[in-house]
């Protein structure tokens, strides 16, 4: 096992410099300049000559690219140019609450869409089996936005169970951080239960028509017991592929949902920073997103290893 984390920290290596080199490119070609719009409405030649002095901005794009991965490398991703804070301070403030979000969602979704595969694929073509598509394809179909909306009509303006938007960090405590954050995560999680739901079942139909699923049903162990320890193991593979990805797009992806419940999220600083132009924290940020997807990718090689021993050689 250490062999193989270590291995993988190898290979991301090389992937983090091809990610760095990408975003750092790409944010050159976009239109404007945001040195004009920090010099303010004058915006005096001496002062612009001095922030582009400041920044590296007169310098080769390879000399301002190896300043920028020099600092990233200590742990320093710039400063905002827009609000002047550092960047590592604004993601340490908003990635905690897209974190939490993304974890609730994730909790909800494998509990209810890796439930209601397992239960499609062991009674396949039955009323359950369509009932779970139905509940499936209506989960992919509607759309976070609308969900998130009706949500809040019942639960916060009819009901008055829960508050419509706003967030209360743990520190603050549990049982109204939970408050806050319940709705978008229900939200998140139902489209993604939907997904996890059709994959598992997917796995669990292929894994059940196996040989050894036949022999362990011969030799007399129960339902419960054939279909969890030994049918559902061998299926979780390709779910646990899925959760890794679903959950790193998550981190970078829950924008609307963040929008409509007004969480101070990750993905609405994404959204604002490219929208300002604001290079430093998109480079900052998509560089975190970017060490997110491996390290999930990481747990996921390390979670098909103990699951399944075959694959420790």
């Amino acid at each position: 096992m250490p062999e193989l984390i270590f291995k993988r920290l190898l290979l991301a290596i090389p992937t983090l410099l091809l990610v760095s080199i990408m975003v750092f490119s790409l944010q050159k070609l976009l239109p404007g300049d945001p040195v004009l719009a920090m010099a303010g409405e004058e915006r005096d030649p001496a002062v612009i000559a001095q922030l582009r002095e400041h920044y590296h901005l007169n310098d080769p794009l390879p000399v301002q690219y190896f300043h920028w991965l020099g600092d990233a490398v200590q742990g320093d991703l710039g400063t905002s140019l827009r609000t002047q804070e550092p960047v590592t301070k604004l993601i340490a403030s908003k990635l905690p609450v897209t974190l939490e979000l993304s974890l609730l969602a994730m909790i909800v979704a494998l509990l209810v869409g890796v439930s209601m595969g397992i239960a499609a694929a062991v009674r396949k073509n039955s009323w359950v089996d369509h009932a779970t598509n139905f509940v499936a394809l209506s989960g992919i179909s509607v759309p976070h936005f609308w969900l998130g909306i009706l949500l809040i009509l019942l639960f916060s303006v009819h009901l008055q169970w829960l508050p419509a938007s706003g967030y209360i960090s743990l520190s603050e405590g549990l049982a109204q951080n939970l408050k806050t954050l319940l709705l978008p995560a229900l939200v998140l999680g139902t489209g993604l239960a939907a997904t996890l739901m059709r994959h598992t079942r997917a796995s669990m139909i292929a894994v059940l028509k196996a040989d050894y699923i036949r022999t362990a049903k011969a030799k007399g162990l129960l339902p419960k017991k054939v279909i969890l320890k030994h049918a559902f193991r061998n299926a979780l593979v390709p779910v646990i592929t899925l959760t890794t990805l679903l959950f790193g797009e998550l981190l970078g992806g829950a924008v609307l949902t963040e929008q409509v419940f007004t969480l101070p999220g990750f993905g609405k600083m994404i959204v604002d920073a490219v929208f300002n132009r604001d290079y430093a924290v998109v480079q900052g940020v998509v560089l975190v997103v970017a060490i997110g997807f491996l390290l999930l990718n990481l747990l996921a090689d390390v979670l098909y290893v103990l699951i399944n021993p075959k694959m420790r050689g």
